[in-house]
C-alpha cells in the first residue's frame, strides 16, 4: 500500500494561512510529522491563489526538500504549476495528481507525466462530470488509459481513483467503488487504483472510525495506495494490519518492520 500524505494542502484553513505567510517552519515540521508517521510520499497542494499558485508551489517543493527526502506528489490542476514543481524533482520519482478523462486535461496534464515519467493520480470521470454508476466510471476509464497508452505511460504507472462519495449523501457509493477497484486490478492490465480516503466520511461524526473502516475494506479488494493523513491515530497501523490480513503482506513482514521501526 502506497501512503500518499494529504496534509500540506493549501486549501486547508492552517496550512492556507502558512503559505500566505511563507512560513517555512510550519510547512517543513508537517512535512516532517508525516514521513515519520509513515508517508511514501507527501502531497503539495500550493492553490491559495491562481495567480500565486506557480510561485508558491515552488516555494513549497523547495521548502519540504530541505527537510526530507520523501519523493512528492505534484497536486494541481494548473499545467504551468505542475511543470514548476515537477522541475525540481528527480525524474520518474513523482506522482502527479492528476489526470482524468476530461479532454482539456488530458490535453494539458499527460504530456506532463510523460516528460517527467511520474506516476499519475486518474480521476474516472470524463467531461460528462462526476460519475453515479459503475459503467460511467468505466467509460471515463478507457478514455484514459486509451490515452496513457498513446502517450507511452506505462499501465504500472496510472493509479485509478474510482471517486469515493461521502457515504452520508451518497450511501451507495462505497459499494461501487469497492467494485472498481476490484475490476480494476483485474481487467486493466497492470494499473493500480488510489483513493482519497477521508471523503468517505465527510459530514459524519467520529470519521476515524469509518476511515479505518474502508481503508481495510478496499486493501482486501486490492487498493494499490490512499491519499489520507498520516497523523490520523491508528490509520497507518490499520493499512499494514489490513495488508497482513488480505494476504497481501507476506509472512507479516512489512508489519514486523514498521513495528521495529515505531510506524504502528
Amino acid at each position: 500500500m502506497i501512503i500518499i500524505a494529504e496534509r500540506v494542502n493549501a486549501t486547508r484553513k492552517r496550512i492556507g494561512a502558512a503559505f500566505a505567510a511563507k512560513d517555512a517552519a510550519f510547512i517543513q515540521d508537517e512535512a516532517r510529522r508525516q514521513a515519520r508517521a509513515g508517508a511514501d510520499y507527501i502531497d503539495v497542494n500550493a492553490a491559495l491563489s491562481p495567480k500565486e499558485e506557480q510561485k508558491l508551489m515552488v516555494w513549497a517543493v523547495e521548502t519540504i526538500r530541505g527537510v526530507t527526502d520523501k519523493p512528492l506528489s505534484i497536486d494541481t490542476a494548473n499545467p504551468k504549476a505542475a511543470r514548476a514543481g515537477l522541475k525540481l524533482l528527480p525524474k520518474g520519482a513523482a506522482f502527479l495528481n492528476s489526470i482524468s478523462g476530461e479532454k482539456a486535461r488530458l490535453a494539458a496534464m499527460l504530456p506532463l507525466a510523460a516528460e517527467f515519467e511520474t506516476k499519475v493520480v486518474a480521476l474516472a470521470m470524463d467531461d460528462s462530470g462526476m460519475p453515479e454508476s459503475c459503467d460511467a466510471r468505466w467509460k471515463a476509464i478507457d478514455k484514459i488509459l486509451a490515452a496513457t497508452d498513446k502517450a507511452g505511460v506505462p499501465r504500472d504507472r496510472v493509479f485509478i481513483d474510482p471517486l469515493v462519495r461521502p457515504i452520508a449523501t451518497s450511501p451507495d457509493q462505497a459499494g461501487q467503488c469497492l467494485e472498481m477497484i476490484r475490476d480494476i486490478h483485474a481487467k486493466t492490465g497492470g494499473a493500480g487504483t488510489v483513493v482519497g480516503l477521508s471523503n468517505i466520511s465527510y459530514g459524519l461524526p467520529e470519521r476515524r472510525h469509518l476511515n479505518r473502516a474502508f481503508l481495510t475494506l478496499a486493501t482486501a479488494a486490492g487498493l494499490s495506495a490512499a491519499i489520507l493523513d498520516p497523523l490520523e491515530p491508528d490509520l497507518v497501523a490499520t493499512s499494514f494490519a489490513a495488508a497482513c490480513l488480505a494476504g497481501r503482506d507476506a509472512y507479516c513482514m512489512n508489519y514486523i518492520l514498521a513495528q521495529r521501526e515505531g510506524r504502528l
